[in-house]
């Protein structure tokens, strides 16, 4: 039994978690939740609010698809996918890795439901084309978030693009994302996460 466990539903926000373990490279375990476990009550003991993804490691449970991605790239940093206390990049690093669940899908989901007369100076996300500005203008300088190195800020961003871009058509196909997104679901452990959820989605 490896002493990594994820909460698991395909498809999900979980499946960012899953690519992050792949690229993490450490043993996992997965326990999947679809067809309603999730509001079981052996769920409910782990994750309260019967929200996946969860994120077992030893007695420790996290939540929250970024909490988990920067705890995993923290926990292990042999995998290089963190920036690291101390370096003055971290906090950039911080910044996209948390912006992609608070502002970046925040501001799709507004855009999505035809929300109006949103008040800009009390809410804390920016207009959907604003964020998109920023994204691609960083990723456009790339290769990647952070340069030339790959972390866990680029999972999460880069998730949440492919989401929104390719699946659901939310958002203008830009090149730079176009660019960016070839990129890193290129990557080996991308193609080894999008295997197995696809077979766990074939299977349901």
């Amino acid at each position: 039994m490896a002493d990594l466990t994820l909460y698991h539903m395909a498809p999900s926000r979980s499946m960012t978690v899953r690519w992050m373990l792949e690229e993490v490279g450490q043993p996992y375990d997965v326990v999947l939740l679809n067809g309603g476990k999730n509001r079981e009550p052996a769920y409910l003991a782990v994750n309260p609010f019967g929200k996946v993804p969860s994120l077992k490691h030893g007695d420790v449970v996290t939540t929250e698809v970024a909490a988990i991605c920067c705890y995993l790239a923290d926990a292990f940093p042999e995998a290089k996918l963190a920036i690291p206390i101390g370096d003055k990049r971290r906090g950039p690093y911080l910044k996209w890795l948390f912006f992609g669940p608070s502002c970046f899908e925040t501001a799709l989901f507004e855009h999505r439901l035809g929300l109006k007369d949103v008040p800009r100076g009390q809410v804390g996300w920016p207009e959907l084309d604003k964020g998109l500005d920023e994204i691609a203008k960083t990723v456009k300088a790339g290769p990647y978030l952070m340069g030339d190195q790959f972390t866990a800020a680029d999972v999460v961003i880069g998730s949440g693009l492919g989401w929104a871009m390719l699946m659901m058509k939310a958002i203008p196909e830009r090149p730079e994302f176009t660019a960016y997104l070839s990129r890193i679901n290129a990557r080996p452990a991308a193609q080894r996460a999008r295997a197995k959820d696809q077979e766990l989605m074939a299977a349901a």
